[in-house]
């Protein structure tokens, strides 16, 4: 009887290690605007599903690159629509899990407050040497502050004074430092849990003087076979997780 009993112990332990052992775990390629948010979310999906999520930030159309180089990610969650559609093109995601998780917003921003005015007129106005935007070759938010530059006529007086990120963290690493007097960077950035959490002074750019930033997710063609990135997506979706992007100062 007492073996038995140990061999029923011995037989629970092997089932509850062997689960452990085959959990998935999905790595998740995700613009550099989003990880701040995606790693409160990964921490309820992980807490909840059981799969561990792995993030790589980047520029997306860095990510991109690396998708098509053969990188071995499950989900991107792009900062832009075209970069998902292109994958799909390429039969390199599938086409009916595309959906756009989040619309982000463009902000002006310094650290110094009173610094950058209400509409904006520091860009035209300001004594300043040095404005931060993301590289608007690999990252939407820099083609998006550079549409911004052009309604407002200002390329010639900006173009010299522009430093470029890398993405958008490090547009907004570069103000936060002090290497440049403002710059501009995403808005969720500068939120946590609903509430503008940064100091200094900002001016939320009117969403009419560049393109909506609509933010698509995709599976990718080799996690066609893992449920766990389709339990992702429907988490994506959900209210609770809604409520916390929204937190971040995104919209949808």
């Amino acid at each position: 009887m007492k073996r038995l009993r140990m061999n029923a112990v011995s037989l629970m332990a092997l089932l509850v290690f062997g689960a452990a052992a085959h959990a998935e775990t999905l790595r998740i390629a995700v613009a550099a605007n989003f990880i701040v948010p995606l790693q409160q979310l990964a921490a309820n999906f992980e807490r909840d599903k059981g799969t561990k999520l792995l993030l790589t930030p980047g520029a997306t159309r860095g990510l991109y690159a690396q998708i098509r180089n053969g990188a071995p990610f499950d989900v991107l969650l792009s900062a832009d629509r075209e970069t998902p559609q292109r994958l799909v093109q390429a039969g390199l995601a599938l086409p009916d899990s595309e959906f756009t998780y989040a619309v982000g917003k463009l902000a002006l921003w310094s650290a110094r407050p009173g610094y950058v005015d209400a509409g904006g007129r520091v860009l035209g106005e300001g004594d300043f040497a040095h404005l931060a935007i993301a590289n608007p070759e690999t990252a939407p938010y820099g083609a998006a502050a550079l549409a911004v530059i052009g309604r407002l006529g200002l390329q010639a007086r900006l173009r010299p004074r522009l430093v470029q990120g890398e993405n958008i963290t490090q547009a907004y690493q570069f103000v936060a430092s002090g290497n440049a007097e403002l710059g501009f960077v995403a808005l969720s950035s500068l939120y946590r849990s609903g509430k503008l959490t940064q100091s200094g002074s900002l001016w939320v750019v009117p969403a009419g003087l560049y393109r909506p930033i609509r933010q698509d997710a995709v599976i990718l063609a080799r996690a066609k076979d893992k449920p766990a990135a389709r339990a992702l997506m429907a988490y994506l979706k959900s209210a609770p997780a809604r409520a916390i992007i929204k937190s971040y100062g995104y919209d949808f």
